[in-house]
């Protein structure tokens, strides 16, 4: 009789993997409630939750945090609308060139991050645009408008054209049909990439060096105070935030996306 139970070796590869990957973050979160405030004991000498008081009165923390959010929030945005519209345009149409097109949207973020740094820091210089919070703005937006596309237009594609076009065929406006039948059905994608979105601007640090000239995100505040360390556990307790701030958005769009492979429509 066949068992579906995984093999011992097989567990124990999988168990060994998941360590491997993420015993360094939970050493981040031990390091932030360390006594030490310049080197890294093993183990720590004691254990404080001073430097979470300490950390919530640094500025400079908070102007970072502000920085990464405000660009998170307006390239998140930028993606959905852009990321949805190339969804539609390659799912629900033909058209020379609609491969082509579907692969250069996909490209920014297949591309090593230094590359797409280097080509905007480029772009930028021969435009004659200054660095500032909207150039680190577009340079996030190449890649999160890929995050939105992929979940877009896998959803456009296992939803029925039928639906539109009965929703046509009963007098509906172009903008009805859109809000009424094709939202209702592309809307936890639209949400999920928008949450992946979020999350992939928020800890970018690669094509923000190259955009930002002397701004600093959260990630560029963190790298900086690794180089010249005032106080370290600072650095790890708003690493652990920064761990729960993509965590949970990541977490949260698994949750929606998940059992969707059936949409209204579908089938019919």
């Amino acid at each position: 009789m066949r068992s579906d139970r995984a093999p011992l070796g097989l567990k124990v590869a999988a168990i060994a993997g998941l360590l491997f990957l993420h015993l360094p973050i939970l050493l981040i979160f031990v390091y932030a409630f360390t006594t030490e405030d310049r080197s890294y004991q093993w183990p720590p000498p004691g254990l404080t939750t001073q430097w979470f008081a300490v950390t919530w009165n640094r500025p400079d923390v908070w102007e970072a945090l502000s920085l990464s959010v405000r660009v998170a929030s307006i390239s998140t945005v930028i993606a959905l609308i852009l990321g949805t519209l190339a969804a539609a345009a390659v799912s629900r149409t033909r058209f020379f060139g609609r491969e082509t097109i579907s692969l250069l949207v996909i490209l920014p973020i297949a591309l090593p991050g230094i590359i797409t740094g280097i080509s905007l820091r480029s772009a930028f210089n021969l435009a004659d645009i200054p660095f500032s919070f909207w150039t680190i703005v577009l340079g996030h937006a190449t890649f999160c408008v890929v995050v939105v596309y992929n979940n877009a237009v896998a959803r456009f594609r296992r939803t029925s054209g039928s639906l539109v076009e009965a929703s046509m065929d009963l007098g509906a406006t172009g903008f009805q049909t859109f809000r009424h039948v094709i939202l209702p059905n592309i809307a936890t994608a639209l949400l999920a990439g928008g949450m992946l979105a979020f999350a992939l601007s928020f800890d970018e640090v690669i094509v923000t060096t190259f955009t930002a000239g002397q701004q600093q995100t959260l990630p560029i505040w963190m790298l900086e105070e690794l180089v010249r360390p005032r106080q370290r556990p600072v650095t790890n307790v708003v690493a652990m935030v920064v761990v729960l701030v993509t965590f949970l958005p990541i977490l949260a769009a698994y949750y929606l996306t998940r059992g969707t492979d059936t949409v209204a429509g579908s089938g019919k």
